[in-house]
């Protein structure tokens, strides 16, 4: 069975073929036609579509639902909703003059806010496929959840008052064991734990001042016999080292970390790996042989297949084509057949594409670039294009700032040509200036009124 192999791969024993968890959250409800707000609201209807992952993916593991925002509306933040996408947040209770942290009391319950609807689907999700497999609850990581209610001034708070960051994520890792216990009683096997900012801040930041809240939800999951995952999207490279040290069972990275190299780090602390087929170069805008093909080399890259589970590096787009999805799990489930079918495949031409990039040279006025996979999918590219908007609103008409979205592929032939190849990034006047690290707001000033 599917569950069996997650769970052997979580305990880093032999399995028989490598376990395969497809990451469709809001992706689930494109297949039973409804909006992402609608499965996001309403536990039935994502049971609905769940069912339909289960059915259509051959899943051995699949997660209730991608969602990091969840935590934050019920601690006080607005959300802004979108039809194909997880709700962004729009506001910020501790931003500015307001810093601070909520009450010790004020906890999440299983009647907050949207948390009904998770229980509801993961209830009813176990009591139908729960034997076969392996059932994750997916929580917003700490650090992303202080970020939430701070804003990006955590980031210069990180340089100005580590005791506060300290405190701030040491009362949402609480939040986290709380939203653990319910997902636990509600009978998941797996709690991921989705941390994407972790990947925008440096090492030594993560050990001092994070660290140890980490370790606290980890323990506590351990502790309830129930396995964990700490999944970190974006350029996690740097941070691999100390995400292991925080004793999950697994960790999980997309497409900006090269999974060779994470594997390497992984087996060295016994952990499982789990990754990273490229959310839109192959499975959006991919067809199934490119997806096949990832797999298969994926596959072939890394010759020790123990303690690796293949998954999307993130939650899977909405429009991802269902038959791309097949062909991941085809590839991971029959990989010789699949080798056979793509045995003279090269790839996808983009040569079609013509992108022509600003003349940089004689720009009219500084020109601020945010490389995204989509600002309003990606909490990490949130904050990037967050603080390329504050510098919007400080200097006016005085620059010009643009978002690139990787989910539109002549945006990926872009990133190519100005050759990104971390997300997000942020260019200014065609210089490459932050890589998966937010500057803050006077660091990035400063970077402008130097053109000005």
């Amino acid at each position: 069975m599917g569950k069996e192999l997650i769970i052997k791969t979580m305990r880093h024993e032999p399995t028989d073929r490598v376990p395969w968890v497809p990451f469709s959250g809001i992706h689930s409800g494109k297949l039973k036609g409804y909006t992402a707000e609608e499965v996001l609201r309403d536990g039935d209807k994502l049971y609905e579509c769940l069912m339909e992952v289960a059915r259509l993916y051959g899943p051995d593991g699949m997660p209730i639902m991608f969602d990091l925002q969840l935590e934050a509306e019920i601690l006080g933040c607005d959300l802004m909703w979108a039809q194909d996408n997880p709700p962004s947040v729009a506001s910020h209770p501790f931003e500015g003059d307001n810093k601070g942290i909520p009450c010790a009391c004020r906890m999440p319950t299983p009647e907050s806010g949207r948390v009904p609807v998770m229980l509801t689907a993961m209830r009813k999700l176990k009591a139908s496929v729960g034997e076969d497999i392996a059932l994750y609850g997916l929580i917003c990581g700490p650090f992303t959840m202080a970020s939430h209610l701070r804003g990006s001034e955590i980031f210069l708070d990180m340089l100005m008052d580590e005791q506060y960051v300290r405190d701030l994520v040491g009362y949402c890792s609480q939040v986290c064991i709380r939203m653990a216990e319910y997902y636990l009683d509600a009978g998941m096997d797996v709690i991921a734990v989705v941390d994407p900012l972790v990947s925008q801040i440096a090492p030594e930041s993560f050990d001092s001042m994070l660290a140890d809240s980490f370790k606290a939800v980890f323990d506590y999951i351990r502790s309830k016999g129930a396995y964990s995952s700490f999944f970190v999207c974006g350029n996690a490279t740097p941070q691999l080292e100390v995400m292991c040290k925080t004793n999950p069972d697994g960790i999980a990275v997309d497409e900006n970390v090269d999974i060779v190299k994470g594997k390497q780090v992984a087996d060295k602390y016994h952990l499982a790996i789990s990754g990273n087929i490229p959310l839109t170069t192959v499975m959006l805008h991919g067809t199934p042989k490119d997806n096949m093909k990832y797999v298969v080399d994926e596959l072939d890259k890394i010759q020790d297949h123990h303690n690796l589970i293949v998954s999307p590096g993130c939650d899977m787009p909405y429009d991802v084509p269902v038959e791309n999805t097949i062909a991941c799990m085809q590839a991971v489930k029959n990989t010789e057949q699949c080798r056979e079918m793509i045995k003279d495949y090269t790839g996808p031409d983009d040569s079609g594409i013509v992108i022509e990039l600003p003349d940089y040279e004689h720009l009219e006025r500084p020109f601020v670039e945010v490389f995204t996979l989509d600002s309003s999918q990606c909490a990490a590219c949130t904050y990037m294009m967050a603080a390329a908007n504050a510098a919007k609103d400080y200097f006016g008409d005085k620059i010009d700032v643009i978002e690139y979205k990787y989910t539109i592929r002549e945006n990926v032939v872009r990133c190519k040509k100005m050759g990104i190849t971390n997300l997000p990034t942020m260019c200014i006047n065609g210089q490459i200036k932050h890589v998966s690290m937010i500057p803050d707001s006077e660091e990035l000033r400063k970077e402008i009124e130097a053109l000005l």
